[in-house]
């Protein structure tokens, strides 16, 4: 009785583990294995532990003192930077000097950019009047990226590098964000995912003007 039991428990077993397979073979086979893990990331990015320390950035930035001797020693961002459009134009980084950078390297391939994507959406629909958006595609097809923004609503600004990246903004993780103050100085490097929703981030930005 309890063999017949045993077996029984086994095959279902068995089935169970043919059905997880059936499951991740068919989501590796569609590609929608990286939304699929994209979206348990999201439940990270809900915590808050991701986000860059924007307080801190602001804090040395503003020094109250304001005198010469404690100012930051602020980097000036390479702005030499070819992208093209989703209309296929050749654009450049230097178009946007003036107005604070919201510079994104990320790929449809990349979970942890997937998740943090509908924040950005949601930046990007709250600022980008006050913000150029640059969301610079690694894709080896550039299509798939226009179908994901499409495909997801996003309507953000996608391009692709028509040039060698600056050495400054040469990062091996995806997704890396570079944000550029209103005066060409690189304020903020984020390697990993973020919720950029964050309204502390927002104010970030807004004191980058």
């Amino acid at each position: 009785m309890n063999t017949k039991k045993e077996n029984k428990n086994k095959k279902k077993t068995w089935i169970q583990y043919g059905i997880f397979a059936i499951v991740a073979i068919t989501l590796y086979a569609t590609g929608l294995h990286t939304e699929v893990v994209g979206f348990a990331q999201r439940g990270l990015l809900a915590t808050g532990l991701m986000n860059p320390d924007v307080e801190e950035i602001a804090q040395v930035r503003n020094n109250e003192n304001n005198d010469e001797a404690s100012m930051p020693n602020l980097t000036k961002a390479d702005l030499n930077l070819k992208l093209i459009d989703a209309e296929g134009k050749t654009r450049s980084l230097k178009e946007f000097k003036g107005k604070v950078i919201f510079l994104n390297f990320w790929a449809t391939w990349c979970p942890p950019c997937i998740a943090e994507m509908p924040s950005i959406d949601e930046l990007h629909e709250e600022m980008g009047d006050e913000v150029a958006f640059v969301m610079l595609s690694f894709d080896d097809d550039f299509e798939k990226a226009k179908d994901f923004d499409k495909r997801k609503g996003y309507d953000l600004p996608i391009y692709a590098p028509a040039s060698n990246l600056p050495e400054m903004f040469q990062s091996s993780s995806l997704p890396t964000t570079y944000i550029i103050d209103a005066a060409g100085n690189l304020a903020l490097t984020h390697k990993g995912m973020a919720d950029y929703s964050d309204q502390e981030f927002k104010d970030f930005l807004l004191d980058l003007k």
